[in-house]
């Protein structure tokens, strides 16, 4: 069993920014691509970027191109999502995901991922 954990959310005003991590239990964390999601009140869990097990590819939402950085280091078995120039309709729970195949291209589908995290809020506003 996989176990990851988030951490790093929070409440930040608009233009701000905020680090999430996630740490996993697995041994085999460099065999798989990781993700994060995101829940609005309401709103279906959206895809917000991936990166690949080897940090060769990352996947970001348009939403979030060009402000958000997902990184990851193996040797931590931490993957990280630097989230810049923040905006109020940013605000969700944010959730890390390992997917459930290991070595394969990144998937932006939620059915893809297998082992997910309990989230962490974060809340963009004044």
């Amino acid at each position: 069993q996989v176990q990851m954990v988030e951490s790093g959310g929070g409440l930040v005003q608009p233009g701000g920014s905020l680090q999430l991590s996630c740490t996993a239990s697995a041994r085999t964390f460099s065999a798989y691509n990781i993700g994060w999601f995101r829940q609005a009140p309401g709103k279906e869990r959206e895809f917000v970027a991936a990166i690949s097990y080897s940090s060769v590819s990352t996947v970001y939402a348009d939403s979030v191109k060009g402000r958000f950085i997902i990184s990851r280091d193996n040797a931590r078995s931490t993957v990280y999502l630097q989230m810049n120039s923040l905006k109020p309709e940013d605000t969700a729970v944010y959730y890390c995901a390992a997917e459930r195949v290991p070595y394969g291209p990144i998937d932006s589908r939620p059915t893809a991922y297998e082992y997910w995290g309990q989230g962490t809020q974060v809340t963009v506003s004044e």
